[in-house]
C-alpha cells in the first residue's frame, strides 16, 4: 500500500502509483471530493473559478447560487467537484459532469473547469486533481474523461498533453437562446 497524502472522500478507495505523488511540490496539500452539505467549500471553489477564468465578472454576471441549488448539485453522483486545499485554504479545484452515452450502456466524464490559484500553478496541484478524478471515475467504471481547451491556450494544451491526454480535432459550437 502506498502512503498517500491526498485525502479521498468517495465510496471506493483506490491505490495509486507512488509516481503520482512525486509530481506535487506543495507541502500538506489535500484533495477532497465535495458532496451534499459542502456549501461553504463549493461556494469558495466556484468563486475562485470565476475569479480566475472570468476577469472582471461580478456576482450579477454570474448569479448567486442558493444553498438549495448547491446541495442538489453536490448530491448528484453525476457531478464531480474536487478541491485542493492546504489547511482550510482552497488552492485549486476541478468540476466535471458524467454524460450517459447512447451508443453503449456506458458514460464518459467531461471536465468543465480546472483552476489553480496563480501562486500554486506549475507545482503539481492540477496534476493531482486530474489524477484523482481519473482514479475515481475508473473506480466507478467510467473509462473515458475528456476536456475542451481553447486552441489559443497553449499553457492548457501543454498541461493536458503532459497528463497523457491525446488531442482530438473537434470544434465546439455555442448556441444562445432565441
Amino acid at each position: 500500500m502506498v502512503d498517500i497524502r491526498v485525502q479521498v472522500i468517495s465510496t471506493v478507495s483506490v491505490v495509486r502509483a507512488s509516481r503520482v505523488w512525486n509530481v506535487c511540490t506543495v507541502k500538506d496539500l489535500r484533495i477532497r471530493r465535495l458532496g451534499r452539505g459542502d456549501l461553504t467549500a463549493a461556494r469558495e471553489l466556484f468563486t475562485m473559478m470565476v475569479d480566475i477564468f472570468e476577469e472582471g465578472a461580478t456576482e450579477e454576471d454570474v448569479g448567486p447560487l442558493t444553498d438549495d441549488y448547491l446541495d442538489r448539485l453536490l448530491d448528484r453522483d453525476s457531478f464531480w467537484a474536487f478541491i485542493a486545499f492546504i489547511g482550510s485554504d482552497i488552492v485549486g479545484g476541478l468540476t466535471a459532469h458524467t454524460l450517459p452515452m447512447t451508443r453503449s450502456s456506458s458514460s464518459v466524464v467531461f471536465i468543465y473547469d480546472l483552476a489553480v490559484r496563480l501562486e500554486y500553478q506549475r507545482r503539481g496541484v492540477g496534476s493531482l486533481l486530474i489524477h484523482e478524478l481519473r482514479d475515481c471515475t475508473a473506480a466507478a467504471g467510467i473509462r473515458e474523461v475528456f476536456v475542451a481547451a481553447n486552441n489559443e491556450d497553449t499553457h492548457a494544451l501543454d498541461f493536458y498533453r503532459a497528463q497523457g491526454a491525446v488531442a482530438s480535432p473537434v470544434t465546439f459550437f455555442t448556441f444562445t437562446p432565441r
